[in-house]
């Protein structure tokens, strides 16, 4: 009886064996990509620089910034609009620049699955 399915006795097949490889250099790239992203920072303003939001690549937000005339007792709510639009566009900068590299990285393949590329 003829043996089926499997690999032949020497292991994986050769054009198997490269998208193997290939598959764990591009898994390497990916993490050296991702790791350069989190160390990056986005910086957005809102309300004519009136309001700065600084956000990391692990989408912490590591500063805002407040000019004076900005802070106003009777007008919170403008200034917490602000502070969201702010951190919001800087975020929005960071997911398109993350977009970007893995794009570059995996040539526009979509693996689907969840995958981020």
């Amino acid at each position: 009886m003829a043996k089926r399915g499997g690999f032949p006795k020497g292991g994986m097949p050769g054009n198997m064996n490269n998208l193997m490889k290939q598959a764990q250099r591009m898994q390497r790239q990916m993490e050296e990509t991702q790791k350069e992203m989190e160390e990056k920072e986005y910086e957005a303003k809102a309300g004519g620089g009136a309001v700065t939001v600084k956000v990391s690549g692990k989408k912490e937000v590591l500063s805002v910034s407040l000019s004076e005339e900005v802070v106003d007792p009777d007008d919170i709510e403008m200034l917490e609009d602000l502070i969201v639009a702010a951190t919001n566009e800087a975020l929005r900068m960071m997911e398109e620049d993350n977009a970007k590299s893995m794009e570059a990285l995996t040539g526009g393949i979509n693996l689907g699955g969840g995958f981020p590329f």
